[in-house]
């Protein structure tokens, strides 16, 4: 361990406030450390994971594709790309085209563009703007950041791409609609933002607002997606239909993936957009072993009985925790507790890796859990009594 954080220290840059703890190995919602120490995970490397670690079926579908190609590039068909975007637009249940990168950035860059050309329009204004809500996330490239609704992130990197506009609530997007806007990028759950869903009938008046505006509704899927909540797409659970969707982080099961998915599918056209990577034989591989699983685990109900199991362990935990949480919040296995102010918040998650499970922060107060979707109910038990164990050391 000392080895690694001193080539780590000497070679790579800071950019990370790394935990004083280096993973080695995982069994599904588990992870073992270079001395043998277990965890319960319930982050899934920040809800990347999404069938676990070192999923078999998984692992069985790279290594037969690594066996043959890894890479050819996008100047050839690349049959398990194809493949990945049909089961992706069929569960997503939308009229869609995809385009694959190598992240959620990415895919929210893909976006912004579609975005940009769709409001190029012969003989009319140009419409560029983007309007995004406060407290939101949309990645760290120069332009992502720039979308992104906090302003703590608006520092060194200036000057930034035109464009942007913030809204304070959702209710608060329609009057900030203008004839330059081209598209308004939502995450329906802000998870970065403290794991706080949107109202539900307000999405619904602003999709149809903006339909009547003609301005796009991109929905950001990057941490919702891939049925983290319950759903494939929380705009699935929102019962809306956007014309563009971003998905990344569970899409891959670990492996670098993103995707931009739109209902205008001849936005683009030969040379406008491309990725060196995106959508190549590996990723696309593991991206439709993923879907393959998650569907199964959706169509069978066994999703949802996790997703009820863990909620109502969750619950159990935050009733008995009333003194240190003020509030439960989330959708399926995208949740979080507020907890009563930051330093308690930074001392049970440093408390809680001693005990032996893996919890996150979300903004400045929430204490967040994104678990793998094939959580098993005795690691839920193990994960909430290491909780338990880490209240009572506080």
């Amino acid at each position: 361990m000392d080895s690694i954080k001193d080539l780590d220290k000497k070679y790579v840059l800071p950019t990370y406030a790394r935990a004083d703890v280096e993973f080695v190995s995982g069994d599904n919602a588990k992870l073992y450390d270079a001395n043998g120490k277990r965890y319960i995970d319930f982050a899934s490397g920040i809800a990347v994971c999404s069938v676990g670690h070192a999923n078999k079926r998984v692992n069985d579908a790279i290594c037969e594709q690594l066996s043959k190609l890894t890479h050819t590039s996008n100047l050839y068909y690349i049959a398990p790309q194809a493949k990945a975007a049909q089961k992706i637009v069929e569960a997503s249940g939308y009229d869609m085209k995809c385009f694959f990168g190598n992240s959620g950035a990415e895919a929210n860059e893909g976006a912004i563009k579609i975005a940009r050309k769709f409001g190029e329009k012969e003989g009319e204004i140009k419409r560029y703007k983007v309007i995004t809500l406060q407290h939101s996330f949309h990645g760290r490239t120069i332009t992502t950041v720039k979308a992104t609704g906090q302003a703590y992130m608006h520092n060194y990197f200036g000057p930034y791409p035109d464009g942007f506009v913030y809204a304070d609530t959702i209710n608060d997007v329609e009057s900030l609609v203008d004839d330059h806007t081209c598209a308004v990028m939502i995450e329906l759950v802000q998870g970065e933002g403290g794991v706080q869903p949107l109202d539900r009938e307000a999405v619904q008046k602003l999709a149809k607002f903006l339909k009547s505006k003609d301005v796009l509704l991109i929905i950001d899927e990057v941490q919702t997606g891939v049925y983290r909540t319950g759903k494939f797409l929380a705009s699935n659970y929102y019962d809306i239909e956007p014309d563009v969707v971003t998905l990344a982080k569970g899409l891959g099961g670990g492996v670098p993936i993103g995707v931009v998915m739109t209902t205008h599918k001849d936005v683009f056209s030969a040379g406008d957009h491309g990725s060196t990577f995106g959508g190549n034989f590996l990723s696309t591989t593991a991206a439709c072993e993923v879907v393959d699983i998650l569907n199964d685990i959706y169509a069978s109900g066994e999703l949802q009985a996790s997703i009820d199991y863990f909620d109502g362990e969750l619950e159990k935990f935050y009733g008995a925790h009333r003194d240190i949480f003020t509030s439960k919040v989330g959708i399926g296995m995208m949740c979080g507790l507020r907890v009563k102010d930051s330093d308690t918040l930074a001392k049970i998650i440093a408390n809680a890796r001693e005990e032996g499970v893996i919890v996150l922060r979300a903004g400045r107060d929430t204490l967040r859990f994104l678990p793998a979707l094939t959580i098993t109910r005795e690691e839920i038990d193990e994960g909430f009594k290491a909780l338990n164990r880490t209240l009572s050391s506080l």
